[in-house]
């Protein structure tokens, strides 16, 4: 079952930056390849994690206010945002480890605010 949450530009602010916990924002299309790469590593993420953050997905076809507003130039780009600040980003497919290292370190802040 999908943990994900698809946001839209409408709901961004309080789905995403006034959210109580850490939050993984994915921007993706549905005609990108390594979007469709990514999506699944993120959803077992989701999944592993258990609710120690939300993983949000927007598309940037149909919602291009915030990838505008952050600066997305390319997609996946996955945004790592913690109280409402981004404290990290990726850019492109990158393999399951790589992505997990950037949410634990993500994380690990989390719990030290």
């Amino acid at each position: 079952m999908s943990k994900a949450i698809h946001v839209t530009d409408a709901e961004f602010q309080q789905k995403v930056l006034e959210a109580p916990k850490p939050v993984v924002v994915d921007f993706w299309a549905p005609w990108c390849g390594p979007c469709r790469m990514v999506s699944p590593i993120l959803e077992d993420l989701a999944n592993d994690y258990n609710d120690k953050f939300t993983l949000v997905k927007v598309n940037t076809d149909e919602n291009p206010q915030y990838a505008i507003k952050y600066g997305v130039q390319g997609i996946p780009t996955m945004l790592f945002i913690h109280n409402g600040q981004i404290v990290d980003r990726v850019v492109g497919a990158m393999p399951k480890p790589m992505i997990q290292q950037r949410l634990d370190n993500m994380l690990a802040a989390a719990v030290k605010n």
